[in-house]
């Protein structure tokens, strides 16, 4: 069975009609139970000591103290409460621990995460903390890995994440997105892909296999996979134009080549826009549907 990491603080308490889509992560858990997932794997809030070994000690306060500064607030685009902070928390220890079981078990996905404009100074693009960071220094500090792979699949730039490990040679950074979305300055990553707006499924899995065999050149002991279905072309945020189906194959051609070459992975949610957070569970559940059946074949 596939090991998944879920907390149902994961979904932080929002006041009705912001457009960030919270109640998506609820509705993923539910899907996914229909889909006969689970039991889940409940983690626990991470401590500061965690989180600080990829965020600055000051921002770190603040969000647990749930008193960011305003231009910083305005700038993740959420409410800075208790809620936020814990919901931020719980996300970074999930990754954390999805990493661990896709160790001992080669693969095991969240249903949060991805959270990846966060970069070491601030939080940004609703993004408070970077989880994948943060699970990556805390597997490094317990001598669990040495190299890491972040391969980035939403259709915003990466770039907290690219800044984050930029200093870092054991940490290479992946990210293919549309150029011309947020953030309007990019962050240098170990390999950037910025793909004009109106991209299609076939396109874009031809620059997903050459990318693909670009990344895993890379040495790595573990992959960490972030999934962001905002390249679907129903996607509110999104500039590309993937089909349900082209979400699915994508999903299927990164867990395959990656399992391939015998690397652990982690897959992580990412983005996804819209109002309907019932279609949207749906796209996102196409990770976990294609990490099942890869692990039911090997």
């Amino acid at each position: 069975m596939l090991p998944v990491v879920h907390n149902p603080k994961y979904q932080a308490v929002f006041p009705p009609g912001h457009r960030f889509p919270m109640g998506k992560f609820g509705a993923v858990a539910r899907r996914l139970t229909a889909l006969g997932f689970g039991p889940f794997h409940v983690p626990a809030p991470a401590p500061a000591s965690w989180i600080t070994l990829a965020h600055a000690r000051a921002y770190v306060d603040q969000v647990f103290s749930a008193d960011v500064p305003a231009r910083i607030a305005r700038e993740i685009g959420f409410p800075m409460t208790d809620s936020v902070a814990l919901r931020a928390r719980t996300a970074c220890a999930g990754t954390a621990l999805t990493a661990r079981l896709a160790l001992e078990h080669g693969i095991a996905c969240n249903t949060a995460g991805g959270s990846h404009h966060a970069r070491y100074e601030q939080g940004a693009g609703f993004c408070v903390f970077n989880d994948v960071a943060v699970a990556i220094r805390v597997l490094q500090a317990d001598g669990a890995i040495g190299r890491a792979l972040v391969f980035d699949c939403d259709v915003h730039q990466g770039d907290g994440t690219a800044h984050i490990f930029a200093d870092d040679p054991g940490v290479a950074t992946v990210s293919i997105h549309a150029e011309a979305n947020y953030p309007v300055r990019k962050a240098r990553s170990t390999i950037d892909v910025g793909l004009p707006d109106g991209v299609e499924d076939a396109r874009y899995m031809a620059v997903l296999d050459e990318t693909l065999e670009q990344a895993l050149a890379f040495p790595a002991d573990i992959v960490f996979y972030n999934a962001g279905v905002d390249p679907h072309r129903d996607d509110r945020l999104g500039r590309l134009a993937l089909t349900d189906d082209g979400i699915a194959a994508r999903d299927r051609r990164v867990i395959d080549a990656v399992r391939a070459r015998g690397l652990p992975l982690v897959g992580v949610l990412g983005g996804g826009y819209s109002d309907d957070v019932e279609a949207l569970a749906a796209r996102h559940a196409l990770l976990h549907q294609a990490a099942r059946d890869s692990l039911a074949r090997s």
